[in-house]
């Protein structure tokens, strides 16, 4: 990995805390594939980690993260479940340590449901959500499919998942895949702060406590992520995705119109 590709994603150890940052601003911090390997080694490293007790998430610039680096994603489009954007996915999953998220931006996609795996989200007031899986031709991931039908019911799932409408911070507080929404200003702030605080605690009680609060879906969970990833992968390949993506870079509306 070049050193250039290092620093689109920046891992830093301290106090207990291992915060990793999207560093790729001048693309709204779009992930591409080189990021999301570093990402999962860094995470499982941190998991096997006594110096780390937290795990923080954040993004620079003024987007946590775009989601996918579309150009980049579909020149080595994932072929099986060891890919590295899975890997991200099945580390973010089965982190044993409390996992925090700075959103100070857009969050779209992944960007949106990698929070379903975070204990504690806190998100700046401008933040904008979204889902825009259908609208890709694809399926959701990440477990997405299982966790907000149980978080937020059928319907409002459907609305989320089926129209890939944007939404915005204080309607996903409502929903409760934030915890609060505050001020740009004043957002890493409050994140460091609930880290420290969590860093503080006996981290065995800590952990013990994650894995109660996660054990009764676990395998729900394991299985509806490999479902996704499944589909996920057969819909990459589908006439719908490739009208979808190649409108997305013709910047253009995409023509549904032809397909059954």
């Amino acid at each position: 990995m070049t050193t250039e590709q290092q620093d689109l994603v920046i891992v830093n150890i301290s106090d207990f805390i291992c915060e990793i940052r999207f560093n790729r601003p001048q693309r709204k911090n779009a992930l591409t594939l080189a990021m999301y390997e570093q990402m999962a080694t860094a995470m499982n490293e941190a998991d096997q980690n006594n110096e780390v007790r937290v795990l923080l998430f954040t993004g620079a610039g003024d987007a946590f993260t775009a989601g996918n680096d579309l150009m980049d994603f579909m020149k080595s489009p994932p072929t099986n479940l060891d890919t590295p954007v899975f890997r991200f996915l099945k580390a973010l999953a089965s982190f044993s340590k409390p996992i925090i998220a700075a959103v100070n931006g857009a969050a779209i996609g992944i960007g949106t449901t990698m929070l379903l795996h975070c204990d504690l989200v806190y998100a700046s007031e401008n933040a904008k959500f979204q889902l825009p899986f259908i609208r890709l031709g694809l399926v959701p991931e990440a477990g997405a499919s299982l966790i907000i039908p149980h978080m937020l019911g059928q319907r409002k799932a459907a609305e989320l998942l089926m129209l890939g409408e944007s939404f915005s911070a204080t309607q996903a507080q409502e929903y409760g895949i934030i915890n609060a929404s505050i001020s740009t200003d004043e957002l890493y702030t409050l994140a460091q702060s609930k880290a420290k605080t969590l860093a503080s605690l006996p981290p065995t009680a800590m952990r013990q406590t994650k894995s109660l609060l996660k054990s009764v879906h676990q395998d729900q969970l394991d299985a509806a992520m490999i479902s996704e990833g499944e589909v996920f992968m057969k819909r990459l390949s589908s006439p719908e995705t490739n009208e979808a993506i190649q409108a997305f870079f013709e910047k253009r509306t995409p023509d549904f119109s032809q397909f059954s």
